[in-house]
C-alpha cells in the first residue's frame, strides 16, 4: 500500500521500534496518530513533523483509553493503517515471575492489539485500501527458555494475525505480521542484554527493523521475519522441533545463571 497521505494509528510510539517506525512513516508522507502513555520521548519527532505527527495519551489496557484512540482517529479523518507495536517483556524463568508481570504481558501484548483492532476495524473497512500490522517476535515462532510468558503472547499474536487475515480475505483490509529478532531497545533489561552478549546473539537497531517494516507495508507483504539465521531456525523449528530442543538445551545452564542475577549486579558472560 502507499504510505504517502496514509492515515496511520501507531501504538507503542514512544518505544524503540515504535519511535523508529513513527519517524519512517512520517518521512514517507503519512499522517500519524502516535499512541503512547507519555509524550516526552516523542517531543523531538513532534517538533520535526508538526503537520504529520500528533500524539494521544493512552494506556491500551483501559477500555476508556482505547475509545480515546478511536475518537482521535475519527477526528483525523479515519485510518487506513493500524500498526500494533506496543509491547512489554520480562526476561525470567517462569517461577521467578510475579502474577502481575504475566498479566501485564498478556494485557499489553495480546489483549490490547486484539481489542484495539476490533474497535478500529469499521474505520479501516471504509478505506479504499487498508492494513493491520502486528509487531510480534521471532519468539512468536520459537519457544525460548526465560521467555515462556512473552513467547505465549507472541505465539498468540501470530495466530491472531493469521486468523484475522483469513477473516478479512473478502475485504480491502490486509494483515501483516512482523517478527523482529533481538532488537536494541529499552524493553530489554540489563540481564537480557547481557545474555544476548554471552550468546553472541545478533541484535538489530530499531531503525533497521523500521526500514524493513516500511518496505513490507509498501510491498503488501503478509509476513516479515527479520534476520539470518533466525528465519532458518523458525522453519527448522516447524519441521524438526526436537532438533531445536537439543540445540537450545545446551544454552539452558547459561540462561538460568543470567536469570538469577540481580539487575544491579555486574554481569559477565
Amino acid at each position: 500500500m502507499q504510505l504517502r497521505n496514509a492515515r496511520v494509528v501507531l501504538t507503542g510510539a514512544s518505544g524503540g521500534i515504535g519511535m523508529a517506525i513513527a519517524e519512517a512513516v512520517c518521512a514517507a508522507g503519512a499522517r500519524v496518530l502516535a499512541v503512547a502513555r507519555h509524550q516526552e520521548a516523542l517531543a523531538p519527532l513532534l517538533k520535526r513533523y508538526p503537520d504529520a505527527l500528533c500524539w494521544v495519551a493512552a494506556d491500551l489496557t483501559l477500555p476508556s483509553d482505547k475509545r480515546k484512540v478511536l475518537a482521535a482517529a475519527e477526528e483525523m479523518g479515519g485510518v487506513n493503517l493500524l500498526i500494533n507495536a506496543a509491547g512489554v517483556n520480562h526476561f525470567a524463568m517462569l517461577e521467578q515471575l510475579e502474577d502481575s508481570d504475566i498479566n501485564a504481558m498478556l494485557a499489553v501484548n495480546i489483549n490490547a492489539p486484539i481489542c484495539l483492532t476490533k474497535l478500529l476495524l469499521p474505520l479501516l473497512k471504509q478505506a479504499d485500501s487498508a492494513m493491520v500490522v502486528n509487531v510480534g517476535s521471532t519468539y512468536g515462532s520459537i519457544g525460548y527458555a526465560g521467555y515462556a510468558s512473552y513467547c505465549a503472547t507472541k505465539f498468540a499474536l501470530r495466530g491472531f494475525s493469521e486468523a484475522l487475515r483469513r477473516e478479512l480475505a473478502d475485504t480491502r483490509v490486509s494483515v501483516l505480521y512482523v517478527a523482529p529478532r533481538a532488537t536494541r531497545t529499552s524493553m530489554n533489561s540489563a540481564t537480557a542484554q547481557a545474555l544476548n552478549d554471552a550468546l553472541k546473539a545478533n541484535v538489530d537497531d530499531p531503525q533497521t527493523v523500521a526500514s524493513a517494516v516500511i518496505h513490507a507495508i509498501a510491498g503488501d507483504r503478509r509476513d516479515l521475519y527479520l534476520g539470518w539465521p533466525e528465519r532458518f531456525f523458525v522453519r527448522l523449528n516447524n519441521l524438526l522441533p526436537q532438533l531445536v530442543d537439543r540445540g537450545l538445551r545446551k544454552q539452558l545452564p547459561l540462561i538460568r545463571r543470567f536469570s538469577e542475577k540481580p539487575e544491579n549486579e555486574t554481569l559477565k558472560p
